[in-house]
């Protein structure tokens, strides 16, 4: 019995020269697309204030990017475009989330996370706001957090990124007058969430913020307490995101941390490796406990510098010791 004959539509083979075209199109994409991989993650981390989903937003942005490359059509510049996708899917990030509490501190943005300096560096290029400290910090990290999603990414454009208004207004496709009442919203919100100090603060790391940041890394390593205590404002203020307690004053400080250096129940023999983390002098701790033979890793103290003392330190947990490329032992 014959079988009945199949019908097979045969496709056009590529040639030769069709296809190198192809890869070379692709490769040349995807050059494009790296070029701007540190500061699109920079931008998705303001907005987010989590490295860990600014990682994934970029990856998104690339990907919906690569998808829809046959739609860009050059009306704005690439980095536009992608700034456009990478700004929608935050948008969309944030419409997932809790809103934080009404305080101005990191225990209200349980989110909140450390970014490393080198990986700044690698941001800047020729375009200095893209990573300048007063817009990096983590005060105002924390501050953005409070702003609601469409005057957040306003914010972010215009007195971050310098964006005009109407280019603003064509990313988020709205209106330029609704761009700028957004703006001025934004800004009278953010000022209630900033240090009362902030505008004291210097734009680079200053003398007395180095000589803070070694005075803590020695009392930390000597377990000296009272050294420890006057780098500390009376004031200063603790958090451990994403753990929801805040600690106010010197005393109350020095008091959580010292049964952990001296005492019956230290943890034993610390090291401390300074770094530089949103543009502020950081400590990575390291502890070696009795029986141990290195030094483990602890957490990570950002530390927020005003007169050449302690005001602030926010603690993050030694999971973020890679991003830093902290090793996993001394």
């Amino acid at each position: 019995m014959r079988r009945a004959a199949r019908h097979v539509t045969v496709q056009p083979r590529r040639t030769a020269m069709s296809e190198v075209s192809t890869m070379t199109a692709d490769v040349d994409f995807t050059h494009e697309v790296e070029k701007h991989r540190h500061e699109l993650r920079v931008h998705c981390y303001r907005l987010l204030g989590s490295f860990d989903e600014a990682e994934d937003l970029v990856q998104e942005t690339f990907l919906k990017a690569w998808r829809g490359r046959d739609t860009f059509e050059g009306h704005s510049s690439f980095r536009a475009w992608l700034y456009r996708i990478a700004t929608n899917a935050c948008l969309d990030a944030i419409a997932r989330r809790p809103a934080p509490g009404p305080a101005a501190d990191a225990v209200e943005v349980p989110w909140i996370q450390p970014y490393p300096d080198a990986l700044l560096d690698q941001a800047a290029g020729p375009d200095a706001e893209v990573v300048a400290r007063e817009t990096i910090e983590l005060a105002f990290l924390v501050a953005v957090q409070h702003l609601p999603a469409k005057q957040r990414a306003v914010l972010v454009l215009r007195d971050v990124l310098g964006w005009p208004a109407s280019e603003t207004a064509a990313l988020l496709e709205d209106t330029v007058p609704a761009v700028n009442s957004a703006l001025q919203r934004a800004r009278v919100t953010l000022r209630k969430h900033l240090p009362e100090r902030r505008a004291e603060w210097s734009a680079e790391a200053s003398a007395l913020e180095k000589a803070a940041l070694r005075r803590f890394v020695e009392a930390t390593e000597n377990c000296d307490m009272a050294e420890l205590a006057a780098v500390l404002r009376e004031d200063a203020v603790w958090s451990m995101p994403p753990q929801p307690e805040l600690y106010i004053g010197r005393d109350t400080l020095i008091g959580q941390w010292a049964p952990f250096m001296v005492g019956p129940e230290a943890f034993g023999e610390w090291r401390a490796v300074p770094t530089w983390a949103n543009r502020q002098p950081a400590v990575a701790g390291y502890a070696k406990r009795a029986g141990s033979g290195v030094f483990e890793p602890v957490a990570l103290d950002v530390l927020r510098v005003e007169d050449g003392v302690v005001a602030e330190v926010t603690t993050f947990p030694s999971s973020v010791f890679p991003w830093f490329g902290l090793p996993a032992t001394l």
